[in-house]
């Protein structure tokens, strides 16, 4: 397992500021919402939707907002919607994966389309930009949880793959398949985490250049402003001052 290399500039998803808050709560309901049709209602017997819930409750979700998005589930408001991935590539051929939950999958593909192209980018055709990603579950724990050795025996123990510690957190990475089982032994000793994720990790991070980047970070901002985009993923390997930037 190695420790100390960087994934956060990889996964973009807002919601720090006040204006970007309705947008966030509403993606996380619907995560919730197709969690809960997907399965049961019940967290406790739906993985899923245990990690939705646990990801609302990390951006300070209200509780009603949350009963409110399985009900919606129950009620079968969410019958027409459906996950799907786009590719493509940003300015100095970075690779882009944006996932969409969508009710109308031809005015989805229109708009990330034209979002591209109008911010230097193009859309790809799908696996042209997956194949450089591994799919991975993501387990955020606070730096406060342990030092970097105890979560790494931690991690090991519950069956991880990887680890990554820096001065804020600690994030934990597990085979797709496996993120239920090591998140349910990882709160046996470390209690709930403070959020979780199925992320598209880049194999090789690529670094951009100052004027890529600027354009770059346009080009995703006005990805993850689109509704029906949830998440939006990047191998682009940002410099700390690129990042300062931009606000991340």
């Amino acid at each position: 397992m190695a420790g100390h290399s960087k994934f956060k500039n990889i996964q973009f998803r807002k919601g720090a500021q006040d204006k970007k808050r309705s947008k966030l709560f509403s993606k996380l309901s619907r995560d919730i919402t197709l969690a809960a049709k997907q399965g049961l209602p019940d967290p406790n017997a739906n993985a899923r939707l245990r990690l939705a819930i646990t990801n609302a409750r990390a951006e300070s979700m209200p509780r009603d907002n949350i009963e409110r998005a399985i009900k919606k589930a129950q009620g079968g408001e969410t019958d027409n919607f459906e996950e799907i991935r786009y590719e493509g590539f940003g300015p100095g051929g970075i690779g882009l994966i944006v996932e969409v939950l969508t009710d109308n999958r031809n005015r989805a593909a229109a708009s990330i389309r034209s979002l591209f192209g109008k911010n230097g980018g193009n859309m790809g055709e799908t696996g042209s930009v997956s194949f450089m990603f591994e799919r991975l579950g993501q387990i955020v724990y606070p730096a406060s949880a342990g030092s970097e050795d105890a979560i790494m025996e931690a991690a090991i123990e519950a069956g991880a793959q990887d680890v990554e510690s820096d001065e804020e957190d600690h994030t934990i990475y597990t085979a797709f398949e496996d993120q239920a089982v090591v998140i349910e032994a990882l709160e046996a000793g470390l209690g709930a985490p403070k959020s979780t994720a199925i992320v598209w990790k880049p194999k090789t991070p690529t670094p951009v250049s100052s004027d890529e980047a600027t354009t770059l970070f346009k080009l995703i901002d006005a990805l993850d402003d689109d509704d029906d985009v949830q998440t939006v993923f990047s191998n682009a390997d940002f410099t700390e001052e690129q990042l300062a930037s931009w606000g991340a």
